[in-house]
């Protein structure tokens, strides 16, 4: 009687995982996390470049202090951006991802405002440790369009399959709904690297920091 009953359950336990799995349960389950990885490496990648930014902030002041405006500006949105926080468990708030879009655009509106000026300072441009600075913010501005794309390619995978029939049905059920994604207003400002030219065939000005 015993191993009747354990065989019982066995094939409830086999009919419920087979019914998930028509109705699609375990491939939302696995969109689902990876949405939330492509957004784990895009919230990875922001802060590397929002790590930069007070080494950059700091050099440029030293040949530029009278930028303040500029220098300012960098201060204040990478402080905004680090209010900001958006985890895998929260994706699904469309006015949170929104906030988050505006900061880190406005902190690339900044950062391209001041590799523009640094173009008036022929001693800042030849500085070793703001080259560096400035081809590690390249780099990473190039790294955070990857993991955005990648993000976005996920999260439109995800959509697409929950709104389609059985799915729909088991993501109601289970509660699963759709998630917000780069809106494309701000698609322009947050793929755009900051960029400056280095002249080095023109001789630094006298008198270097």
């Amino acid at each position: 009687m015993r191993q009747f009953r354990i065989l019982l359950c066995g094939l409830a336990v086999a009919a419920i995982c087979g019914l998930l799995s028509g109705c699609g349960y375990n491939q939302i389950q696995q969109k689902d996390e990876a949405v939330k990885a492509a957004w784990s490496e895009v919230v990875n990648q922001y802060q590397r470049r929002a790590d930069l930014v007070p080494n950059l902030v700091n050099t440029v002041k030293g040949y530029a202090a009278h930028e303040e405006r500029v220098l300012t500006e960098v201060t204040n949105a990478r402080a905004k951006v680090g209010q900001i926080r958006i985890t895998p468990d929260t994706l699904n708030d469309p006015q949170a991802m929104a906030q988050f879009q505006a900061a880190q655009g406005e902190l690339s509106g900044a950062l391209s405002r001041l590799m523009a000026v640094s173009e008036n300072y022929p001693n800042l441009k030849a500085n070793e440790l703001f080259q560096t600075l400035q081809a590690q913010l390249e780099g990473t501005e190039n790294r955070i369009a990857v993991a955005r794309n990648r993000y976005v390619q996920a999260v439109q995978d995800y959509n697409s399959y929950i709104r389609q029939f059985p799915q729909n049905l088991t993501a109601k059920m289970f509660g699963y709904s759709v998630k917000p994604n780069f809106s494309v207003a701000n698609e322009a400002a947050i793929s755009t690297a900051p960029t400056v030219q280095f002249d080095t065939s023109k001789p630094a000005a006298a008198g270097t920091h």
